[in-house]
């Protein structure tokens, strides 16, 4: 019989992953730990089983029935069976309600964020609307609208899968994108109740109960500030369209199991969140939430990624050895798990430092924290996912390439994230107008200085120098284009990369440190040291 190769498998993804055991053992107390251990290997093994699953419905994706056999417009969403299976489990563990509940205080975000990671790659994007449900909550709390609070958070944050509610976020139209000055829907009111005109042009998970909308009101200002945000649930109770109708499901590059629609609102019944104007105001406060959930599910996606790629080079033999005997092949898995620790590393800061703000326990150095080192953490790990998933493919060889591996599908889908909640330009930039009223880049300097101090061991020394260096050569370079709005918007790309890369392997070295003298495990020095010597090479910036 002919050989046949072995195809990388995978284990309870919370028992396999050292990583993060290791970081949970450092971040949260024993008592919180073992309290929602359950969920985790819970959530650990299910994604192991997704996986195996998933292999057998690469193609399957949801359909849109616009008619019925008469003639009747009835706009009829069926969902895969991967998202029939994930949102009843994501309503039973919290995978938003833990973020929101106040059993482990400050530390509410960083249990949310680890089932999150433990989740996403086994939901397949069921995560985006938990995201877009997260970001919704958040934003009504802030709205002030206890109206509005009393009737959607219970939904919002329901443990019980028949009473969960999903949000959608209705804001991209063909003419406004980033730039949502140029929404063009309107709001009128008609018989003392508002209601929706106008076409959406990316509106991601249709099938949800809610979305939030932004439209500019009859007579209102042009601009930003004339917009409003609108809560609105897209049916009656019976289930029928209330005046919407879907043109159609967008066919994507990947994602494709989440069904994202171009709509026409045609009267739909709404309301207000928080008043007539300043609507992207109202948006503000999901910002850090949702961009954080992107920055924890790009981290995901590479662990997965290397997962697979590790596993495969135990069972791939080639020129007599093993892949993982192989010095080349060895060195390569090293850099790129160097590089996803580091990344993990910056996401579950941003999350400990989003648990301390919301809780009211932040210093005003860790807001300012929160308010640098969110847009950097997205924007850094949108594209390292697309480069370690890319990678990770090739490390499978041709068999990378083939649809029913999984891994053509697990590229594709990295792709999205750094175009979600801003690309990287328009994250860059925003990071340079959070510089202006955040203790510009002296907050940074002050935080990894902070994390270092904490490092005892003379081993982590080599690998903190550089890190400290990396920070220090960002911030001068910041410092040489003074006020030149043009020269600093022109090098923003690169300013903030530099930041986010000093800064995660500020945080990577200080867990090293913490578990080569806490857990006698060098692991993680061995890859802070990889990484360091990586941004050492390049001369980062």
């Amino acid at each position: 019989m002919s050989f046949v190769q072995a195809f990388p498998q995978l284990g309870n993804q919370y028992r396999d992953d050292a990583l993060l055991r290791s970081y949970l053992r450092r971040a949260l107390r024993k008592q919180t730990l073992a309290a929602i251990e359950p969920d985790l290997d819970a959530l650990g093994r299910f994604a192991a089983e997704a996986w195996t699953a998933a292999l057998a419905h690469v193609d399957e994706e949801p359909r849109l029935t616009q008619w019925d056999a008469w003639g009747g417009r009835i706009d009829r969403l069926e969902l895969t069976r991967a998202w029939r299976v994930a949102a009843p489990l994501a309503a039973r563990h919290g995978l938003v309600a833990s973020g929101h509940e106040a059993t482990h205080g400050a530390a509410a975000r960083v249990h949310q964020f680890a089932l999150v990671y433990l989740y996403h790659c086994a939901s397949e994007f069921h995560s985006c609307p938990l995201a877009m449900s997260d970001g919704a909550a958040t934003a009504i709390k802030a709205s002030g609208n206890a109206g509005l609070a009393a009737h959607a958070l219970p939904r919002l944050l329901s443990r019980d899968p028949a009473q969960h509610w999903i949000s959608g976020q209705w804001m991209t139209e063909n003419a406004g994108g980033s730039d949502v000055s140029a929404t063009e829907t309107t709001a009128r009111l008609v018989d003392g109740e508002w209601r929706l005109y106008g076409r959406k042009w990316f509106t991601s998970a249709i099938n949800a109960q809610m979305a939030l909308a932004l439209a500019r009101p009859e007579g209102a200002a042009d601009g930003t500030d004339g917009l409003a945000l609108f809560y609105l649930e897209p049916r009656d109770a019976q289930g029928r369209w209330r005046n919407i109708r879907v043109d159609r499901l967008k066919h994507k590059l990947g994602t494709r199991e989440l069904p994202t629609a171009e709509i026409h609102l045609d009267g739909t019944p709404a309301r207000l969140v928080a008043g007539t104007d300043h609507g992207v105001r109202t948006i503000a406060p999901m910002l850090n939430v949702t961009r954080t959930w992107n920055a924890v599910c790009a981290t995901a996606t590479m662990r997965r990624a290397l997962a697979l790629a590790e596993d495969y080079a135990q069972r791939r033999g080639a020129f007599g050895k093993p892949l993982a005997q192989q010095p080349l092949h060895r060195a390569t898995l090293a850099n790129l798990r160097a590089q996803f620790e580091a990344a993990f590393h910056l996401s579950f800061h941003v999350a400990e430092l989003l648990g301390l703000v919301e809780t009211g326990a932040a210093s005003e150095a860790q807001r300012n924290r929160l308010r640098l080192l969110t847009p950097l953490a997205k924007l850094w790990t949108g594209k390292l996912a697309v480069a370690i998933t890319s990678e990770c493919c090739e490390c499978l060889g041709g068999a990378g390439y083939l649809e029913d591996t999984g891994m053509p599908k697990l590229l594709r889908d990295a792709q999205v994230f750094p175009i979600w909640e801003g690309t990287t330009n328009v994250l860059a930039l925003d990071f340079l107008r959070a510089l202006r009223g955040a203790g510009g880049a002296q907050t940074l300097l002050d935080a990894q200085a902070e994390w270092l101090l904490q490092i005892e061991s003379s081993d982590a020394s080599d690998c903190a120098s550089i890190a400290r260096a990396c920070v220090a050569r960002a911030a001068a370079q910041l410092a040489s284009l003074g006020n030149d709005s043009d020269a600093l918007e022109a090098h923003a790309r690169e300013l903030a990369v530099a930041f986010a890369e000093g800064i995660a392997s500020g945080l990577q070295v200080r867990h090293a440190d913490w578990a080569l003298r806490s857990e006698s495990d060098a692991t993680p020095l061995a890859a802070a040291r990889h990484f360091a010597q990586q941004l050492a090479q390049r001369g980062s910036p």
